[in-house]
């Protein structure tokens, strides 16, 4: 059966929709073609992605979150079971989608028919360390045990860690190590090269395919963009999760 990826953090601006995209060409480049959903109503990053395809849930009525449309994501995978979903939450949504899925059962759901659940979720440097690592203990405790849990670092903000320990030292790995399937870090990168050419292609919404063959890119922009990508899906094969 197929995997369910759900990308699901409550902090707003940490990278969520960067992961999805990830997601999404990891699966493209081994020979998958992934359903992608963005049910973020305000920032409607995923969907900016062209070449990923992605459908928008409208979940919005009268400016309010209506979970019954929720039901309608529930339909769609069971209308594809054999093809791998992405589903990208944004902050504003992420309670009432976190809601539905604990109190429908819906992930001990989609497990008994035989589908794989990922929960992925983000852990940033700088400010808002402390708010998602409260976001990745939360979701270690009430999510189902036997789903997969992929915790991604993003350094982009700075280093994770706190008063001198790695994220591996931190009191919120150390309780769920075992609950952890994988962690995927997102390294810091010298700006003025790397960090520079994968901003420009975050910021035009290009996948690394689309950017590796595009002819306004000089050699060297592209190979730098190659490196990134094949570190990432390094990291994303090793999980074993996607």
């Amino acid at each position: 059966m197929s995997k369910i990826h759900f990308i699901l953090q409550g902090k707003g601006g940490v990278g969520k929709s960067l992961i999805a995209s990830l997601i999404a060409q990891f699966c493209i480049e081994h020979g998958k073609t992934p359903h992608c959903i963005d049910t973020d109503p305000v920032n409607q990053s995923f969907t900016a992605y062209g070449a990923l395809n992605v459908h928008q849930l409208d979940i919005l009525v009268n400016h309010d979150v209506d979970q019954s449309k929720f039901d309608q994501l529930i339909e769609l995978i069971g209308e594809h079971p054999e093809q791998d979903f992405v589903i990208d939450n944004g902050a504003s949504c992420f309670v009432p989608l976190s809601h539905y899925l604990l109190s429908n059962g819906t992930i001990q759901m989609l497990m008994d028919m035989g589908h794989d659940v990922i929960i992925h979720t983000v852990v940033t440097g700088g400010q808002s360390l402390a708010d998602t690592i409260h976001g990745l203990d939360n979701l270690a405790e009430k999510y189902p045990t036997d789903c997969q849990l992929v915790v991604w670092l993003n350094t982009y903000w700075g280093l994770i860690e706190r008063d001198g320990k790695s994220f591996e030292q931190l009191k919120v790995y150390q309780n769920h190590k075992e609950r952890i399937n994988g962690i995927i870090t997102i390294e810091p990168m010298q700006k003025d090269t790397f960090q520079r050419d994968f901003i420009n292609m975050l910021s035009a919404k290009q996948t690394f395919a689309e950017a590796v063959i595009n002819p306004k890119l000089s050699i060297m922009n592209r190979q730098r963009l190659t490196m990134i990508r094949r570190k990432l899906f390094e990291q994303m094969a090793a999980t074993n999760c996607l």
